[in-house]
């Protein structure tokens, strides 16, 4: 118990700085999008979503420099489920979410097929520096076809918000900070706690380090659902999930061949699945009711018991 306890104190720490310096950053980004007058989608799909995974990206990317393929990617494949399952389906148990026909069709479909083409490459058990090549570059132009598109109805809502000023520039680098420091505590504590509960790095990181992770996706979300700023709540977590799967992950295996354990594939197949059921339930009346956000809550708890029992 002795030996696990500068390990909790770490994971704290670490998730702590997370969260307050994705906070910061998302806050000042937002501010400065706001001045700019972009759309509450357009924002939740790239500076809030931008910001939100910053966690990932560190712990991503630290990981892949460290030589931890499977933290790596299961970080990434884990934070995408946690998102879809628990932060989505929380966000909507709590309160009714509207969607729009560009969020499914354009967004939602989008991220299905790049996590099959995901699944496809991973189906060796490697994801080589040519396919995270691929994913970046896919990336890159998704970006540019998603400032190229005019708002359409749905994606805006109009609303007074704080006046970008000069503090959100060290506001955005102190959260920048936060979170890459955050991120090398995280890997730390996460692997140290894998090594004293014999447990696989694979499966410490798609769910402890997964949900760490995700805490500043959860608050976004939340707080943008319960000011009814619907298109900003479920952009940031389709956005986040794009980051993560084709930047972060791309990223990472452009700096490093990525090797994960075989039972990993196993994820890489339920966030497909989650993906699809989500872009369903957007679909049924442009709207995620609290009984869909319930079934995926109870699919991120059943895919979580299923990892420790099965997995562990």
């Amino acid at each position: 118990m002795s030996t696990l306890f500068p390990v909790v104190v770490g994971l704290a720490i670490s998730i702590g700085l997370l969260w307050k310096g994705s906070e910061l950053l998302v806050d000042s980004a937002v501010r400065i999008a706001r001045k700019l007058q972009v759309s509450d989608l357009t924002i939740g799909l790239t500076i809030v979503a931008i910001g939100t995974s910053a966690p990932e990206f560190a712990v991503t990317i630290n990981a892949a420099v460290r030589g931890l393929p499977d933290i790596s990617v299961s970080n990434v494949v884990g934070s995408n489920i946690f998102n879809l399952g628990f932060i989505l389906g929380g966000c909507a148990a709590i309160r009714t979410i509207e969607t729009s026909p560009s969020v499914v069709w354009r967004d939602g479909l989008f991220l299905f097929v790049m996590s099959c083409i995901l699944a496809l490459f991973l189906r060796d058990l490697i994801l080589t520096p040519q396919e995270g090549l691929a994913l970046f570059t896919v990336l890159l132009l998704y970006l540019f076809c998603l400032f190229l598109k005019k708002p359409s109805i749905g994606e805006t809502q109009k609303g007074k918000a704080e006046k970008a000023t000069w503090k959100d520039v060290p506001l955005l680098l102190t959260g920048i900070a936060g979170v890459v420091g955050g991120g090398h505590l995280l890997v730390w504590s996460a692997t140290a706690m894998a090594r004293a509960l014999g447990m696989s790095q694979w499966l410490i990181g798609v769910t402890v380090v997964a949900a760490g992770t995700s805490a500043p996706e959860f608050a976004t979300s939340l707080m943008a659902a319960y000011k009814r700023r619907y298109a900003m709540s479920v952009g940031n977590l389709i956005g986040s999930d794009l980051y993560n799967l084709l930047g972060v992950l791309g990223l990472a295996a452009m700096l490093r061949p990525l090797q994960i354990d075989p039972v990993g594939i196993k994820s890489v197949y339920l966030l497909a699945g989650m993906v699809a059921i989500v872009v369903v339930f957007m679909r049924t009346g442009f709207r995620l009711s609290r009984t869909e956000g319930l079934v995926l809550i109870a699919i991120s708890i059943v895919r979580w018991i299923f990892g420790f029992v099965v997995q562990g």
